[in-house]
């Protein structure tokens, strides 16, 4: 079975202008948009299967994700594709960017969803506890579900407030 070899930044930067390997970056879409290293292709880890991801022929592939975390815990998953040699970057797109290394931003972008979901949670469980202290304890519920609504997500892997803020004008694609 083929292994995913850690790469550092500069030595993949180096292969990058070279020409002889790919960097497919497996985060999301809306991450992908907002920031990325220019050479990456785009193929988001929940799309893995349906992409019919076929990188057996050819040049080496590295996998990249924000941080190393998502590429680390689906090591065999994506090692699955491949065929030797195959790499991850080692601190994914921070550690890229801590080596000085520069990436693609589009700040027009919207923030990533699940940072979308961060603030308004963070913010609605704020707001209850201080409705609750200047108004109501009743308004201590409102922290309660938010915070109920977070461990569901966390544990099922389906999350209302993505769902619901994913339809928001600002995250609508133009046509």
């Amino acid at each position: 079975m083929t292994t995913l070899t850690p790469i550092d930044p500069a030595a993949l930067s180096r292969r990058l202008k070279a020409g002889d390997i790919r960097l497919i970056d497996i985060r999301e879409a809306d991450e992908f948009a907002r920031e990325h290293v220019a050479d990456a292709i785009s193929i988001p880890l929940s799309n893995l299967e349906a992409a019919h991801l076929n990188l057996r022929a050819g040049m080496p592939v590295a996998f990249t994700c924000r941080t190393g975390m998502r590429t680390g815990a689906n090591c065999d998953r994506l090692a699955a594709y491949v065929s030797e040699p195959a790499y991850v970057l080692e601190g994914g797109l921070d550690g890229w960017k801590k080596a000085g290394l520069a990436v693609t931003e589009n700040r027009k972008a919207p923030l990533e969803i699940m940072r979308q979901v961060q603030i308004a949670a963070g913010s609605l469980v704020v707001v209850g506890a201080m409705l609750a202290i200047a108004v109501n304890p009743a308004f201590a519920w409102l922290s309660a579900i938010i915070g109920a609504g977070l461990v569901f997500a966390g544990a099922s892997g389906w999350c209302g407030l993505a769902k619901l803020l994913s339809l928001a004008p600002w995250n609508r694609r133009a046509a």
